[in-house]
This record gives C-alpha cells, sequence and structure tokens, in this order.
C-alpha cells in the first residue's frame, strides 16, 4: 500500500473527522468539529492512499516560538506501520523550517512521543496552550493527557559558548 504525505484539502475534512472523531469516541482523543478542522486546514497534512485519508496531523502556532502538534491520527488499518512516526517527523520538519523553537503535544500515547524524541514536560510548562485551548476543554479539571515538548534548536557548548543555535544546513544564507 502505497502512502503519500500531502497539505490537507477541504476535500480530506471528512476523513479526518472520521479517524479522529473514531479514536475521540473511545475516549483517545478530543472530538473537532468540521469547523475546527476547517479554521486549522492550512496546518494538516494528511496521508493518502488512492485519496482516502490513513493519517493525519497539524500543527497550530501558540506563540512565535512554541507550535502544537494537534490531532494526530492514524487510520485503525494502518497502527503499527510506522505512519505515524513518518507523520510526526513531517510535521516536526514544517515547524522547523517556520522557525519555531519548539513544539509542543498533549497526548495518552506518551511512550509514542517519547520515542519520537520528545520529553515528557509539566503541562504547565506549556502554559500558551492551557490559557489558549485547555480552559475550554470538558476535561480541563481531570485532564488525563499528558505533556510532551521537543527543542527544534539544539543547546550550544562549543569553544565556551553556552546558549541555542538553529540547526540549519551549511548552505543557508547568513542574514
Amino acid at each position: 500500500m502505497e502512502i503519500t504525505i500531502r497539505a490537507a484539502k477541504e476535500s480530506d475534512i471528512d476523513g479526518i473527522l472520521n479517524i479522529v472523531n473514531g479514536y475521540a469516541a473511545q475516549n483517545l482523543m478530543l472530538f473537532r468539529t468540521d469547523e475546527q478542522i476547517r479554521r486549522a486546514l492550512p496546518g494538516f497534512i494528511v496521508a493518502v492512499t488512492r485519496e482516502k485519508v490513513m493519517g493525519c496531523g497539524s500543527n497550530v502556532p501558540l506563540t512565535p516560538r512554541l507550535v502544537e502538534l494537534r490531532s494526530l491520527a492514524v487510520a485503525p488499518e494502518a497502527r503499527g506501520t510506522g505512519l505515524g512516526k513518518r507523520l510526526v517527523e513531517v510535521l516536526v520538519a514544517m515547524a522547523r523550517d517556520a522557525g519555531y523553537d519548539q513544539i509542543c503535544a498533549l497526548t495518552l500515547s506518551e511512550g509514542f512521543f517519547n520515542k519520537c524524541k520528545f520529553a515528557t514536560v509539566d503541562r504547565w510548562s506549556i502554559t500558551p496552550k492551557i490559557w489558549q485551548e485547555c480552559i475550554y476543554c470538558q476535561k480541563f479539571d481531570a485532564c488525563d493527557e499528558i505533556a510532551v515538548l521537543l527543542n527544534l534548536r539544539e543547546p550550544a557548548v562549543a569553544h565556551g559558548i553556552r546558549g541555542m543555535i538553529s540547526l540549519r544546513p551549511a548552505f543557508a544564507r547568513q542574514g
């Protein structure tokens, strides 16, 4: 089964909703509406085979430095194939290319994100997420999701210099 990962289109909304809300019905994700997906569509990617959505995920900006990886889901028949990891890799690359310093997620699959090099962090360490979105969630007072975070810039420790450096290809223009 050949799968293509590409930017989501309007015609993908029903497929995204089917996967995401299928897991939401099992209390594994939060329900999303057609309007929520439509508003976030510019940040969505989908994995498709013969135009059938087999997986999805999105990047949602929280601050100029922090983006949230949201609505990551793979169709049940594609679980265990590595598709989820491929989607995360694409979303991380997109966040890095867009200039974000960090990417976070709230998840019930902590181990999966840890394997993708995300660190488990205290939920309050990603406070922009808490105050922009979580306070409106019906699970706010009893949230069972775990916060994970990945730094997109690596600490620099060279020649006595400590700080953050952006990982850019050697051929990138210096500004």
